[in-house]
């Protein structure tokens, strides 16, 4: 699936009046493309505000970031499914999932619970998310944090590290091999890991080639048309098991994990660990949903 950037759409002058020359690619064509539009011009203007070299400055003696390929690991060898916990308001899909949504205490829930690491959404325009959200949960819990935003540029990843991820999401769908590999040379130069997300087959083989790859997301949703199947995961671990452990490379299962039997459907296709965001956040209590969605005792 290809996810095009943003199109030049220059205005012109004719008679006095300004048209806009439109081509018939000049509008988004699905969800993702929408929000890689949006994301391009709402990077722009934060680079008004915040330089590149500030973020870079404000980098500069940071603490060390926490270990989040090594917390995921350590679970996975408890024989029991690392979970990372998504502090998640809302999503384009399925639109506000917790209206009484305070994320530092949905992040101490989950820590309580026992939660491997949180994933935290800071895109605001279309998740209602926040890198302020960010900020609060670092200084409030101590897990190591995924920044899950929509990065295109490596400006993302610094503001990442500045409010305090461990991690940052990136996503095969919208960026280059060459791109995925600069990046991840940033992150790993910035202290942080990186977690590749891939939703086909395709996506999945790209990552593997990529230098040094620690930690591979399955995505089980449909980047078109937004169903979810598990088959995903299953059918991707069934046909690249034996190069995974070769690279010994750690796979999250993500998206369409509501049930007991679905952690089990992907862990017993290979996943070590699971992203889940909406079915425990949607629960009055969030933290103590995670022992039964795992099948650990309470």
């Amino acid at each position: 699936m290809e996810i095009r950037r943003r199109p030049p759409n220059p205005a012109i002058a004719v008679a006095s009046l300004q048209y806009q020359i439109k081509s018939p690619d000049a509008e988004p064509r699905n969800i993702l493309e929408k929000i890689v539009w949006h994301k391009e011009t709402e990077v722009a203007r934060q680079r008004e505000k915040v330089s590149l070299q500030d973020l870079q400055q404000q980098a500069q003696g940071l603490p060390p970031t926490k270990g989040f390929v090594e917390a995921l690991r350590w679970q996975a060898d408890q024989q029991r499914p690392a979970l990372i916990a998504e502090v998640k308001k809302a999503s384009p899909s399925k639109g506000v999932i917790r209206s009484d949504f305070d994320p530092v205490a949905i992040a101490r829930s989950y820590e309580s619970g026992g939660a491997t690491c949180l994933s935290v959404l800071t895109d605001s325009e279309f998740f209602q998310g926040s890198f302020d959200y960010l900020v609060q949960i670092r200084q409030a819990v101590n897990l190591p944090l995924l920044c899950k935003e929509f990065i295109l540029y490596p400006y993302q990843i610094y503001q990442a590290r500045v409010a305090g991820a461990d991690a940052v999401l990136l996503i095969a769908a919208l960026l280059p091999d060459k791109d995925l590999n600069y990046f991840k040379r940033i992150a790993k130069a910035l202290g942080m890991a990186v977690l590749v997300e891939t939703h086909t087959a395709e996506e999945f083989e790209r990552a593997l080639g990529l230098e040094d790859v620690r930690l591979i997301g399955i995505n089980n949703r449909n980047l078109e048309d937004f169903t979810v199947s598990l088959k995903t995961t299953e059918q991707i671990l069934t046909t690249y098991r034996e190069a995974i452990a070769e690279k010994q490379t750690l796979i999250v299962s993500e998206s369409g994990l509501h049930t007991p039997a679905d952690v089990k459907t992907v862990t017993a296709a290979g996943a070590q660990a699971i992203l889940v965001g909406e079915s425990l956040v949607k629960q009055p209590d969030p933290g103590g949903a995670i022992a039964p969605l795992i099948g650990r005792p309470i």
